[in-house]
């Protein structure tokens, strides 16, 4: 029952962040273009974010090793704030989602006193092993760009960092055509790290470098903290 009332809160906290968003890319791109016709130098880039990674793992248990692809997906929108009169320096802060795969040989089973894990290596029929996790982040960039009122292609510099709530983490195994999958509280609830997001125009390589640990400190395999920090390469779309 507890899990069932969670899926549906989880599901439904979801629809109402998604539709919060493109509300709020709706309200931009019409403050966008109603700047456009400004005659002064001010100017604002508030802009709609897709991005997609791989994620790499550090701080990791001997023994363990990634697997097939472990990406990831971020969307949301960030609001601008010029911080001169030529508006090629400002703050960003933004809301958005984001969906993050581990592909590991790490396998998590719950039991009736925790979670248990283990190592795949010795395991018959072991196929695939992930933990998935559901996050509302909240990015805060300082921004430099060489653009300017009516130049829209340019170069940018984008550096800050990113505040994440998981919403949802899951450990799920398929073994021998058998999946197996459960809501893993040994995700911490918060994490963090520095950005960086830089490139030309549209296109942007986008690098999070977490401080964080995926795992909270109790959770263990052979008496070692799990640990887990997180490390995303990607790239990351802009849309005015």
């Amino acid at each position: 029952m507890g899990r069932f009332y969670f899926s549906t809160f989880s599901a439904s906290m979801k629809h109402g962040i998604f539709i919060v968003i493109f509300s709020m890319v709706g309200g931009l791109y019409g403050q966008s273009v109603a700047k456009m016709g400004d005659v002064s130098n001010r100017y604002f880039e508030d802009q709609f974010y897709l991005g997609v990674t791989y994620n790499f793992v550090r701080n990791i248990p001997e023994g363990f090793k990634q697997q097939n692809l472990s990406y990831g997906l971020q969307a949301g929108v960030i609001k601008d704030i010029p911080l001169n009169s030529s508006g090629r320096t400002a703050l960003g802060l933004g809301l958005g989602l984001a969906l993050n795969n581990y592909y590991s040989n790490l396998i998590a089973a719950e039991t009736s006193t925790g979670i248990r894990y283990s190592f795949a290596d010795n395991i018959a029929g072991f196929q695939r092993s992930k933990i998935e996790t559901h996050l509302i982040e909240v990015p805060l960039e300082f921004r430099w760009r060489n653009s300017t009122l009516e130049e829209y292609r340019f170069w940018r510099l984008y550096a800050g960092v990113k505040v994440a709530y998981v919403m949802g983490a899951r450990s799920k195994s398929l073994i021998d055509g058998t999946k197996d999958g459960f809501y893993n509280k040994d995700i911490a609830r918060f994490q963090y790290g520095p950005t960086i997001n830089v490139g030309y125009n549209t296109f942007n390589i986008h690098l999070y470098y977490a401080i964080s640990g995926l795992f909270k400190d109790e959770a263990k395999i052979a008496n070692e903290s799990i640990g887990f920090g997180p490390l995303r390469i990607g790239v990351i779309f802009y849309i005015l």
